[in-house]
Protein backbone atom coordinates (compact mmCIF):
# COMPACT_ATOMS: atom_id res chain seq x y z
CA UNK A 1 0.00 0.00 0.00
CA UNK A 2 1.23 3.73 -0.68
CA UNK A 3 1.42 5.88 2.57
CA UNK A 4 2.93 8.49 3.52
CA UNK A 5 5.69 9.29 6.22
CA UNK A 6 8.44 11.73 7.62
CA UNK A 7 11.55 9.63 6.35
CA UNK A 8 15.21 10.67 7.73
CA UNK A 9 16.96 11.06 4.68
CA UNK A 10 20.58 12.48 5.88
CA UNK A 11 21.33 13.23 9.23
CA UNK A 12 21.56 17.23 10.85
CA UNK A 13 18.41 17.77 7.84
CA UNK A 14 14.63 18.23 8.13
CA UNK A 15 12.38 15.14 7.51
CA UNK A 16 11.08 14.66 4.29
CA UNK A 17 7.55 13.71 4.09
CA UNK A 18 7.11 11.82 1.24
CA UNK A 19 5.14 8.88 -0.02
CA UNK A 20 6.72 5.42 0.51
CA UNK A 21 4.97 1.69 -0.30
CA UNK A 22 4.31 -0.40 2.87
CA UNK A 23 4.07 -4.10 2.35
CA UNK A 24 1.46 -6.23 3.67
CA UNK A 25 2.26 -8.19 7.58
CA UNK A 26 4.00 -11.65 7.26
CA UNK A 27 3.65 -13.62 9.87
CA UNK A 28 4.01 -12.91 13.36
CA UNK A 29 3.27 -9.11 12.31
CA UNK A 30 0.43 -6.74 12.24
CA UNK A 31 -0.93 -3.64 9.97
CA UNK A 32 -1.59 -0.76 12.17
CA UNK A 33 -3.26 2.39 11.15
CA UNK A 34 -1.59 5.57 13.00
CA UNK A 35 -3.97 7.55 14.58
CA UNK A 36 -1.45 9.85 17.06
CA UNK A 37 1.65 9.81 17.36
CA UNK A 38 4.23 11.97 20.34
CA UNK A 39 6.98 14.00 18.90
CA UNK A 40 9.64 12.53 21.66
CA UNK A 41 13.55 13.80 22.05
CA UNK A 42 14.97 10.47 20.89
CA UNK A 43 13.58 10.82 17.51
CA UNK A 44 15.48 14.40 17.61
CA UNK A 45 18.44 12.72 19.11
CA UNK A 46 18.52 10.33 16.40
CA UNK A 47 17.95 12.94 13.44
CA UNK A 48 20.68 15.00 14.74
CA UNK A 49 23.71 12.70 13.77
CA UNK A 50 24.32 12.21 17.97
CA UNK A 51 22.75 8.88 17.86
CA UNK A 52 25.76 6.46 17.46
CA UNK A 53 23.38 3.73 16.48
CA UNK A 54 21.21 6.21 14.23
CA UNK A 55 21.06 4.76 10.61
CA UNK A 56 19.66 6.68 7.42
CA UNK A 57 17.11 6.53 4.96
CA UNK A 58 14.66 5.45 8.02
CA UNK A 59 10.68 6.15 8.75
CA UNK A 60 10.95 7.90 12.36
CA UNK A 61 8.38 7.97 15.39
CA UNK A 62 8.09 5.43 18.35
CA UNK A 63 5.67 6.90 20.23
CA UNK A 64 2.30 5.81 18.64
CA UNK A 65 -1.26 4.98 19.08
CA UNK A 66 -3.65 3.09 16.59
CA UNK A 67 -6.03 0.61 15.65
CA UNK A 68 -4.97 -2.27 14.08
CA UNK A 69 -6.01 -2.90 10.48
CA UNK A 70 -4.68 -6.76 9.68
CA UNK A 71 -2.67 -9.23 11.06
CA UNK A 72 -0.24 -12.12 9.68
CA UNK A 73 -0.30 -15.52 9.99
CA UNK A 74 -0.02 -16.64 13.74
CA UNK A 75 -1.30 -13.53 15.34
CA UNK A 76 -3.41 -14.44 18.36
CA UNK A 77 -3.49 -12.12 20.58
CA UNK A 78 -4.64 -8.86 18.42
CA UNK A 79 -7.56 -8.71 15.89
CA UNK A 80 -8.81 -5.98 13.37
CA UNK A 81 -10.37 -3.04 15.36
CA UNK A 82 -8.32 -3.19 18.44
CA UNK A 83 -6.67 -0.42 20.17
CA UNK A 84 -2.66 -0.48 20.63
CA UNK A 85 0.10 1.49 21.87
CA UNK A 86 3.34 0.80 19.89
CA UNK A 87 6.17 -0.48 22.11
CA UNK A 88 10.20 0.17 21.06
CA UNK A 89 10.53 -2.26 23.82
CA UNK A 90 8.42 -5.34 23.11
CA UNK A 91 7.66 -8.20 25.40
CA UNK A 92 8.09 -11.59 23.70
CA UNK A 93 6.74 -13.22 27.23
CA UNK A 94 9.09 -16.43 26.67
CA UNK A 95 12.80 -14.85 26.72
CA UNK A 96 14.77 -15.31 29.47
CA UNK A 97 14.42 -11.64 30.10
CA UNK A 98 11.13 -11.34 29.64
CA UNK A 99 10.62 -14.46 32.46
CA UNK A 100 12.53 -12.53 34.73
CA UNK A 101 10.85 -9.91 36.93
CA UNK A 102 14.05 -7.61 37.23
CA UNK A 103 14.49 -6.67 33.17
CA UNK A 104 11.84 -5.55 30.38
CA UNK A 105 14.58 -5.95 27.48
CA UNK A 106 13.41 -8.08 25.81
CA UNK A 107 15.63 -10.21 24.11
CA UNK A 108 13.96 -11.58 21.09
CA UNK A 109 13.85 -9.19 18.29
CA UNK A 110 16.59 -6.85 19.62
CA UNK A 111 19.49 -7.30 17.35
CA UNK A 112 17.36 -6.97 13.96
CA UNK A 113 15.05 -4.08 15.48
CA UNK A 114 18.60 -2.28 16.81
CA UNK A 115 19.53 -2.27 12.65
CA UNK A 116 16.75 -0.94 11.43
CA UNK A 117 14.67 -4.67 10.47
CA UNK A 118 11.29 -6.43 11.14
CA UNK A 119 12.40 -9.91 12.85
CA UNK A 120 13.07 -11.71 9.90
CA UNK A 121 16.02 -8.98 8.64
CA UNK A 122 13.75 -7.40 6.07
CA UNK A 123 11.75 -4.50 5.87
CA UNK A 124 8.41 -3.97 5.49
CA UNK A 125 9.07 0.21 4.15
CA UNK A 126 10.31 0.81 0.36
CA UNK A 127 10.55 3.47 -2.16
CA UNK A 128 10.88 2.49 -5.89
CA UNK A 129 11.83 -1.02 -4.53
CA UNK A 130 14.74 0.16 -2.62
CA UNK A 131 14.60 -0.55 0.98
CA UNK A 132 14.02 1.80 3.80
CA UNK A 133 15.04 0.48 7.09
CA UNK A 134 12.42 1.16 10.28
CA UNK A 135 13.31 2.82 13.29
CA UNK A 136 13.17 1.29 16.87
CA UNK A 137 10.68 -1.14 15.38
CA UNK A 138 8.05 0.93 15.24
CA UNK A 139 8.39 3.70 12.40
CA UNK A 140 5.23 5.63 13.36
CA UNK A 141 5.68 8.78 11.70
CA UNK A 142 3.69 7.28 9.25
CA UNK A 143 0.12 7.07 8.54
CA UNK A 144 0.20 2.78 8.60
CA UNK A 145 3.32 0.91 9.94
CA UNK A 146 3.93 -3.03 10.12
CA UNK A 147 5.08 -3.85 13.17
CA UNK A 148 5.49 -7.22 15.65
CA UNK A 149 3.03 -8.82 17.06
CA UNK A 150 5.30 -8.27 20.75
CA UNK A 151 6.02 -5.35 20.15
CA UNK A 152 2.18 -3.60 20.16
CA UNK A 153 0.38 -2.93 23.35
CA UNK A 154 -3.73 -3.60 23.53
CA UNK A 155 -5.56 -1.27 25.32
CA UNK A 156 -9.30 0.04 26.25
CA UNK A 157 -10.62 1.55 23.00
CA UNK A 158 -12.46 4.37 25.84
CA UNK A 159 -8.48 6.03 25.98
CA UNK A 160 -8.09 8.71 23.44
CA UNK A 161 -5.41 7.41 21.21
CA UNK A 162 -4.28 11.16 20.96
CA UNK A 163 -3.45 10.94 25.26
CA UNK A 164 -2.92 7.07 24.96
CA UNK A 165 0.38 7.67 22.64
CA UNK A 166 2.43 9.04 25.25
CA UNK A 167 2.19 6.25 27.22
CA UNK A 168 4.35 4.88 24.64
CA UNK A 169 7.62 5.83 25.91
CA UNK A 170 7.97 8.99 27.27
CA UNK A 171 5.66 8.87 30.18
CA UNK A 172 5.54 5.41 30.72
CA UNK A 173 9.44 5.75 31.31
CA UNK A 174 9.35 7.96 34.08
CA UNK A 175 6.10 6.28 35.70
CA UNK A 176 8.07 2.80 35.39
CA UNK A 177 11.24 4.13 36.52
CA UNK A 178 9.79 5.00 39.81
CA UNK A 179 7.63 1.76 40.28
CA UNK A 180 9.80 -0.74 39.07
CA UNK A 181 13.30 0.44 38.81
CA UNK A 182 13.39 2.31 41.94
CA UNK A 183 10.28 1.00 43.87
CA UNK A 184 10.26 3.74 45.54
CA UNK A 185 8.64 3.37 49.35
CA UNK A 186 5.75 5.15 50.98
CA UNK A 187 6.66 8.02 52.66
CA UNK A 188 10.24 8.44 51.07
CA UNK A 189 11.91 11.76 50.07
CA UNK A 190 12.31 12.21 46.27
CA UNK A 191 14.00 14.17 43.78
CA UNK A 192 13.57 14.48 40.15
CA UNK A 193 16.14 16.47 38.00
CA UNK A 194 14.28 17.58 34.65
CA UNK A 195 10.61 18.18 34.22
CA UNK A 196 10.23 17.21 30.67
CA UNK A 197 7.82 14.15 29.67
CA UNK A 198 9.73 11.29 31.49
CA UNK A 199 10.74 14.08 34.34
CA UNK A 200 6.92 14.92 35.29
CA UNK A 201 5.90 10.74 34.46
CA UNK A 202 8.60 10.54 37.16
CA UNK A 203 7.15 12.88 39.71
CA UNK A 204 3.34 10.78 38.51
CA UNK A 205 5.49 8.00 39.74
CA UNK A 206 6.84 8.93 43.15
CA UNK A 207 3.34 10.48 43.71
CA UNK A 208 1.48 7.03 42.99
CA UNK A 209 4.43 5.15 45.52
CA UNK A 210 3.34 7.05 47.88
CA UNK A 211 5.93 9.25 48.42
CA UNK A 212 5.97 12.05 51.16
CA UNK A 213 8.12 14.47 49.61
CA UNK A 214 8.74 14.93 45.63
CA UNK A 215 11.60 17.85 44.50
CA UNK A 216 11.36 18.57 41.13
CA UNK A 217 14.21 20.41 39.71
CA UNK A 218 14.06 22.35 36.38
CA UNK A 219 15.58 25.82 35.46
CA UNK A 220 11.92 26.58 33.73
CA UNK A 221 9.35 28.11 36.06
CA UNK A 222 6.38 26.74 33.59
CA UNK A 223 7.63 23.22 33.65
CA UNK A 224 8.14 23.81 37.02
CA UNK A 225 4.05 24.64 37.49
CA UNK A 226 3.22 21.49 35.60
CA UNK A 227 5.26 19.11 38.10
CA UNK A 228 3.48 20.73 41.29
CA UNK A 229 0.12 19.95 39.27
CA UNK A 230 1.78 16.33 39.27
CA UNK A 231 2.67 16.16 42.37
CA UNK A 232 5.54 17.61 43.40
CA UNK A 233 5.77 19.14 46.93
CA UNK A 234 8.86 21.56 46.17
CA UNK A 235 10.16 23.02 43.50
CA UNK A 236 14.33 24.29 42.25
CA UNK A 237 15.51 25.94 39.53
CA UNK A 238 18.73 23.96 39.22
CA UNK A 239 22.48 25.03 38.65
CA UNK A 240 25.52 23.94 40.40
CA UNK A 241 24.27 25.00 43.69
CA UNK A 242 21.50 22.75 43.59
CA UNK A 243 23.08 19.64 45.36
CA UNK A 244 23.48 21.71 48.52
CA UNK A 245 20.00 22.97 48.42
CA UNK A 246 18.51 19.49 48.56
CA UNK A 247 21.12 18.83 51.27
CA UNK A 248 19.33 21.59 53.26
CA UNK A 249 15.94 20.57 52.61
CA UNK A 250 16.68 16.99 53.43
CA UNK A 251 18.40 18.29 57.08
CA UNK A 252 22.26 17.56 55.56
CA UNK A 253 21.28 14.06 54.34
CA UNK A 254 19.87 13.64 50.60
CA UNK A 255 17.14 12.51 49.41
CA UNK A 256 16.20 8.41 49.30
CA UNK A 257 14.99 8.26 45.59
CA UNK A 258 16.96 10.81 42.75
CA UNK A 259 15.95 10.15 38.62
CA UNK A 260 17.72 11.95 36.46
CA UNK A 261 15.60 12.98 33.17
CA UNK A 262 17.46 15.21 30.98
CA UNK A 263 20.31 13.90 29.46
CA UNK A 264 23.40 15.88 30.34
CA UNK A 265 25.84 14.40 32.02
CA UNK A 266 26.62 16.79 34.87
CA UNK A 267 22.81 16.43 36.23
CA UNK A 268 23.50 12.79 36.36
CA UNK A 269 26.58 13.50 38.98
CA UNK A 270 24.45 16.06 40.57
CA UNK A 271 21.58 12.76 40.85
CA UNK A 272 23.89 10.92 42.32
CA UNK A 273 25.51 13.35 44.66
CA UNK A 274 21.98 14.53 45.92
CA UNK A 275 21.55 10.63 47.16
CA UNK A 276 21.49 10.01 50.39
CA UNK A 277 23.70 8.07 52.75
CA UNK A 278 23.70 4.78 53.24
CA UNK A 279 20.67 3.43 50.55
CA UNK A 280 20.27 6.63 48.14
CA UNK A 281 19.48 5.83 45.12
CA UNK A 282 20.07 7.71 41.82
CA UNK A 283 18.20 6.53 38.64
CA UNK A 284 19.31 7.56 35.70
CA UNK A 285 16.36 7.60 33.06
CA UNK A 286 18.07 10.13 30.26
CA UNK A 287 20.40 9.30 26.88
CA UNK A 288 23.78 11.34 26.79
CA UNK A 289 25.18 11.94 23.73
CA UNK A 290 27.73 10.41 21.73
CA UNK A 291 31.11 9.95 23.86
CA UNK A 292 29.89 11.21 27.07
CA UNK A 293 30.81 9.84 30.61
CA UNK A 294 29.51 10.10 33.51
CA UNK A 295 31.93 10.54 36.94
CA UNK A 296 31.40 9.37 39.97
CA UNK A 297 33.31 10.22 42.95
CA UNK A 298 33.84 6.59 44.19
CA UNK A 299 33.28 7.63 48.02
CA UNK A 300 29.89 8.30 47.01
CA UNK A 301 29.21 4.63 46.79
CA UNK A 302 31.20 3.28 49.30
CA UNK A 303 29.04 5.22 51.76
CA UNK A 304 26.16 3.71 50.34
CA UNK A 305 24.82 5.45 47.84
CA UNK A 306 23.87 3.13 44.06
CA UNK A 307 23.06 4.05 40.72
CA UNK A 308 20.69 2.76 38.21
CA UNK A 309 19.83 2.86 34.64
CA UNK A 310 16.20 2.86 33.43
CA UNK A 311 15.00 1.62 29.94
CA UNK A 312 11.69 2.55 29.21
CA UNK A 313 11.00 2.39 33.16
CA UNK A 314 11.57 -0.99 33.51
CA UNK A 315 7.71 -1.46 31.86
CA UNK A 316 7.00 -4.91 30.71
CA UNK A 317 5.37 -3.19 27.95
CA UNK A 318 2.59 -5.84 27.02
CA UNK A 319 0.94 -5.92 30.55
CA UNK A 320 2.11 -3.01 32.49
CA UNK A 321 1.13 -0.16 29.51
CA UNK A 322 -2.46 -1.51 29.69
CA UNK A 323 -2.55 -0.89 33.41
CA UNK A 324 -1.06 2.91 33.26
CA UNK A 325 -4.23 3.63 30.43
CA UNK A 326 -6.25 2.27 32.93
CA UNK A 327 -4.87 4.42 35.84
CA UNK A 328 -5.32 7.24 32.94
CA UNK A 329 -9.09 6.70 32.77
CA UNK A 330 -9.81 6.63 36.46
CA UNK A 331 -8.47 9.86 36.89
CA UNK A 332 -5.02 8.45 38.87
CA UNK A 333 -2.53 9.77 35.86
CA UNK A 334 -3.41 13.59 34.45
CA UNK A 335 -2.26 13.41 30.67
CA UNK A 336 -4.20 16.62 29.39
CA UNK A 337 -1.78 18.99 30.94
CA UNK A 338 1.00 16.85 29.02
CA UNK A 339 0.01 18.13 25.61
CA UNK A 340 0.90 21.37 24.55
CA UNK A 341 0.24 21.25 20.71
CA UNK A 342 -1.17 19.24 17.99
CA UNK A 343 0.49 19.03 14.89
CA UNK A 344 0.02 17.66 11.40
CA UNK A 345 2.52 14.92 9.83
CA UNK A 346 3.68 18.11 7.57
CA UNK A 347 4.64 19.95 11.18
CA UNK A 348 7.05 17.36 12.07
CA UNK A 349 9.80 19.30 12.03
CA UNK A 350 7.92 21.96 13.83
CA UNK A 351 7.99 19.43 16.58
CA UNK A 352 11.61 19.11 16.39
CA UNK A 353 11.56 22.81 16.25
CA UNK A 354 9.09 23.54 19.60
CA UNK A 355 11.28 21.02 21.35
CA UNK A 356 14.38 22.73 20.74
CA UNK A 357 12.74 26.02 21.94
CA UNK A 358 11.31 23.91 25.29
CA UNK A 359 7.71 25.19 24.05
CA UNK A 360 5.57 23.02 26.06
CA UNK A 361 6.08 19.50 27.00
CA UNK A 362 4.59 17.24 24.10
CA UNK A 363 3.77 18.21 20.63
CA UNK A 364 1.73 15.23 19.83
CA UNK A 365 0.88 14.37 15.71
CA UNK A 366 -2.60 13.89 14.64
CA UNK A 367 -3.20 11.58 11.41
CA UNK A 368 -6.56 13.34 11.09
CA UNK A 369 -5.37 16.91 11.18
Amino acid sequence: MRIRAAVLEEFGRPLEVQGVDLAEPKAGEVLVRLVACGVCHTDLFTASGADPSGYAPAVLGHEGAGVVEAVGDGVSSLAPGDHVVTLFSPQCRECAHCLDPRTNLCLAIREQQGQGYLPDGTTRLSRDGEPIRHFMGTSTFAEYTVMPEIALAKIDPAAPLDRACVFACGLSTGIGAALNTARVQAGSTCVVFGAGLVGLGAVVGCRLSGAERIVCVDPAEPRLELARGQGATDTLTGGPEVVEQILELTGGFGADYTFEATGLVDVMRQAVESARMGWGLATVCGVAGKGETLEVVPRLLITGRRVAGSSFGGVKGRDQVPQFVDRYLAGDIDVDPLISHTLSLDEVNRGFDLMRAQDGIRSVISFDA
